[in-house]
């Protein structure tokens, strides 16, 4: 069984990474919304959109009480994920009249980055949820 500290260490390196991922999922929707995606019809705006939650969401991963740590991981690992999903629909079907191309600029980043936030994210919900609930009373 792992000792508290090292518990709290394992917490706090998954929340780095978190906020780490989230803010460069963030940070790559603002560089390109920057670079011309602005103006797009409806992907500009989420586009913006996007990149402004994923540093707000980042710096609620690094904040947030451990209390509260749990849901703040889950709804940006969901939020996370249905940016990669979105991603996935605009290089498929297309989204929003949008079709992206798979050599796209910062596609392939965009994909690793984003899967490996849903990963680091999850992992830190359930850290975070299952500890809660082993806590003493």
């Amino acid at each position: 069984m792992a000792t508290d500290r090292t518990r709290r260490v394992a917490v706090l390196v998954l929340r780095l990474a978190a906020a780490g991922l989230t803010a460069t999922m963030g940070a790559i929707h603002l560089h390109l919304w920057a670079e011309g995606y602005r103006d797009l019809a409806t992907i500009g705006d989420l586009f913006l959109l996007n990149g402004v939650l994923g540093c707000v969401l980042a710096l609620a991963v690094l904040l947030t009480p451990y209390r509260w740590l749990g849901l703040v991981a889950t709804a940006t690992a969901l939020f996370t994920a249905g940016t990669l999903g979105a991603l996935f629909l605009s290089l498929t079907t297309g989204l929003f009249g949008f079709e992206e191309s798979a050599d796209a600029e910062l596609v392939r980043p965009t994909m690793a980055v984003e899967t490996a936030g849903v990963l680091v994210l999850t992992t830190l919900a359930v850290a975070a949820l299952s500890h809660r609930h082993h806590r003493p009373r």
